[in-house]
């Protein structure tokens, strides 16, 4: 039980040791946080570290494409008014990772973890979550990800049986399989609004229907199951039919929808609704997401837009023209190195915007706006983006790498 924490092993200890200490040397050769490598450090001193670092936890788990490091930091904040939050806040989210966040939470009461897609069912094993959030499946890294109908499938073996509660989206039909072998699944009516890699069924691979908010299988009977919580406006309405305002400084509709399953988490630890959302207000940026910063003079958001999903909520939280966008586009290791996903992304929604293209594929990026038939100019870097940006704030998108190297450039 969480409370009751019981000593780590001499061996433990040891890797707790030898892991912080390779920390402090990559932070003092200017490497980063370090919690990567200290996390890889400590489980070679001893592999079953993770399992032992969760023991005095009550751990929740949230994995999914998009929206997992701001609802891991929306559940952290929520589960706050109950006792101390362990979390990999910057999201490190693979075994080492997430071994290091734990490292330095033996006060804690509670585990908030993200979990990167293709880890989750191994680092269920070793942690027993109470808990598990899932929140939507699309194409992203397909270079190094297996396709989305294969990751849900991986989901559904590893999670079967599962002790945990599962809060999962019932709008992803991909979701809804990988939960679906779970005993005690709560579905929560999340929305989604990118379909595109759900429009057959995980179950049989016929054609999914999708009547308004609905969706079936007409040919094995796979359907949308009924929620229990779900997203209502500016709402988030628990199982009883009460409906509790959302207070969040995040703009956008999926940081609502993120709002509605962290609320949803928190109920199974036993936080009041009202609370939680209310807790959630605290949050104003994450790991630098949605941050306002001022550069050469000028208003800069900055906005993190991983793959066509993620791109598609990003285009609907910037104003109309003539609002100036820079997008910013690169594809090395943590980005995934095939850039098709471009093809898969209506630039249109972004006609009528000055649009400056900088990043290391940002000529990638220029032949697909070409053929989209929009107006840009093609920058070698982000000062010269920003001196050509018409007046008015600037909206910045960028791919994963792209953001790191971008919040880095304005000191943020």
């Amino acid at each position: 039980m969480a409370g009751n924490s019981e000593p780590l092993s001499p061996r433990a200890k040891l890797a707790v040791t030898a892991g912080k200490a390779a920390a402090a040397v990559s932070r003092a050769a200017g490497k980063g946080s370090g919690s990567v490598i200290g996390g890889k450090v400590a489980l070679r001193f001893d592999p079953d570290l993770l399992a032992q670092l969760a023991r005095h936890l009550d751990v929740v788990l949230v994995s999914a494409t998009n929206g997992k490091t701001t609802t891991t930091r929306l559940i952290a904040e929520a589960l706050r008014a109950s006792g101390p939050v362990v979390s990999n806040a910057l999201g490190a989210n693979m075994p080492a990772g997430i071994t290091s966040a734990l490292a330095g939470g033996s006060d804690a009461r509670y585990g908030v973890i993200e979990v990167d897609e293709k880890y989750l069912a191994g680092v269920a094993r070793d942690v027993a979550p109470k808990a598990i959030a899932l929140l939507n499946l699309s194409r992203d890294q397909l270079d190094r990800a297996a396709e989305t109908r294969m990751l849900a499938e991986k989901w559904r073996e590893g999670l079967a049986g599962s002790e945990a509660i599962i809060i999962a989206n019932a709008d992803d039909p991909l979701i809804v399989w990988a939960a679906s072998s779970s005993p005690t699944v709560v579905w929560v009516a999340a929305g989604q609004e990118w379909k595109d890699d759900a429009w057959s069924c995980p179950s049989c691979g016929g054609v999914l229907q999708r009547p308004g908010e609905d969706w079936f299988c007409s040919e094995c009977g796979f359907r949308r199951p009924t929620p229990t919580w779900g997203l209502r406006g500016d709402h988030v309405v628990d199982p009883y039919g009460v409906a509790w305002p959302i207070h969040l400084q995040l703009p956008g509709r999926a940081n609502k929808s993120n709002a509605a399953v962290s609320a949803a988490a928190a109920a199974a630890f036993g936080v009041d609704p009202k609370i939680a959302l209310e807790r959630m207000y605290n949050v104003q940026a994450v790991a630098g997401r949605y941050d306002v910063v001022t550069y050469q003079g000028r208003q800069l958001r900055l906005l993190l837009a991983k793959n066509p999903a993620g791109w598609l909520e990003t285009f609907s939280l910037i104003d109309g023209p003539p609002t100036p966008v820079i997008l910013s586009v690169n594809a090395r290791g943590a980005d995934g190195t095939d850039t098709s996903w471009l093809w898969d992304v209506d630039y249109t929604r972004l006609a009528g915007h000055p649009i400056m293209v900088i990043g290391d594929r940002r000529m990638d990026l220029a032949v697909r706006l070409e053929v989209a038939g929009l107006q840009f100019r093609v920058c070698q870097n982000l000062d010269e983006a920003v001196r050509h940006a018409p007046p008015g704030r600037i909206e910045s998108i960028s791919n994963y790498t792209a953001f790191q190297d971008l919040r880095r450039k304005v000191g943020n």
